[in-house]
Formats: structure tokens, sequence, C-alpha cells
């Protein structure tokens, strides 16, 4: 038991290893000697876990994914209205890039020319199928206009959100992560949401960004 817990403990302080390397120098921009000397291990130890950079890579997407989607789960069970979940997954999302390199780096990873081995999805087909049933459903809840396109919105709002990401990683620092997605969450209320239920909305926003960056 002793032994396999060490296993498990090198091979998270590896992937974590990986993770804040992809994150900061990009994938490509990152070798396996570079890794080893970051982790603070054996190149044995590292090719025991990991045949290869491309499975490293797939472990932070696994991982990026199970987080995301326990993410969606704790908001399911809160019984909110669909625009509510809707928002609170991308502040959740945006918690988790501030708070963790690996989910950072699975989101790095998403925007490079990566292969997403099945049966894992990749991630923005993930979050666009989720994004366009929250706007149907805020369609049918009247939180939005009836007559949005909800497959284009949430085209619209996945491209938004990750384009803040990826501009941002180059302009500011991770932290500023949450207010980019509440000035994205305004412009899209403002757009969006039939005046009198804006206010709700615009309220939410400002009080999640408000509690992710207090986290």
């Amino acid at each position: 038991m002793a032994r396999q817990l060490r296993a498990e403990q090198t091979r998270a302080t590896i992937i974590t290893a990986a993770a804040d390397l992809f994150d900061r120098h990009g994938y490509e921009s990152t070798s396996l000697s570079d890794i080893v000397a970051h982790a603070k291990v054996t190149k044995g130890a590292l090719y025991f876990h990991f045949a290869a950079k491309e499975d490293l890579a797939q472990a932070i997407l696994e991982l990026q994914a199970k987080a995301a989607r326990q993410l969606v789960a704790d908001v399911e069970s809160r019984g909110c209205s669909s625009l509510e979940a809707l928002m609170r997954t991308t502040f959740g999302i945006a918690r988790l890039a501030v708070e963790d390199p690996v989910p950072r780096a699975g989101l790095r990873l998403a925007t490079a020319d990566i292969a997403v081995r099945p049966p894992l999805r990749h991630p923005f087909t993930e979050w666009l199928e989720f994004a366009t049933r929250k706007f149907g459903g805020a369609v049918r809840e009247a939180d939005l206009h009836g007559d949005v396109d909800v497959g284009v919105v949430a085209h619209s709002l996945v491209c938004f959100f990750v384009g803040t990401r990826v501009a941002g990683r180059s302009l500011e620092p991770v932290g500023r992560l949450p207010r980019r997605v509440a000035e994205m969450w305004h412009l899209v209320i403002r757009g969006l949401v039939p005046v009198h239920r804006r206010p709700r909305y615009v309220t939410l926003a400002t009080q999640l960004e408000r509690e992710v960056r207090a986290a």
C-alpha cells in the first residue's frame, strides 16, 4: 500500500509539473527533460508512468474533463435556472483555472493541436453542447429573448470565454480572469436578457465574481 501511495504521489507530481510548464511555455516548447527537472523526479520515474509527452497531455485533459463534469454536477444539484447554471459553471471554470495549474493547462492544451483520444471528447465540444442546452432552457424560462438562436449564442459564448483566456495569457495575470468573465456576462445579459430580468443576472454576475476572487 505504501509503495502504491508513493507511485500515485509521484504521478500526481509529474502531472502538476507538466501542467505548469505547458501552461507557462506551451506544449511544443516543453520537453520531457524540462518536466523531469521541474518535477524533481528521475527519467525512470517519469517513463514508468508516461511513455510519451502525449500521454501527459492526455492525462491533463482527462483531469480537466473530470473537474468540469464535477463542477456541472454540483451546479445542477442547486436547482437554479438554466441561465444561472450556465453563469455559475463559467465562473467555476474560471476559479479552477486561477487555483489549479492542471485545469489551466487543460485549457491551453485544448487550444493547441493536440489529438484528444476517445472515449474522451474535446472539451470545447462538451462546453458547446452544455451551453446550447442551457441557453435553450433559458429561452423556455423567458430569461432570454424568444427569437434567440441558441446554437449561435452558445458558440459565441464558448469562443468569447476561451478567447478571453487565450488573449489574457499574454496580456494580464490569470487572477484577472474572473473579472473578464463578469465583463463577458454583463455584455451577454445586456444583449440577450429581457429588460425586466436583467437586474437579477447583473447582480449575480457581480456576486459570482466576488466569490471567485475571495476563494
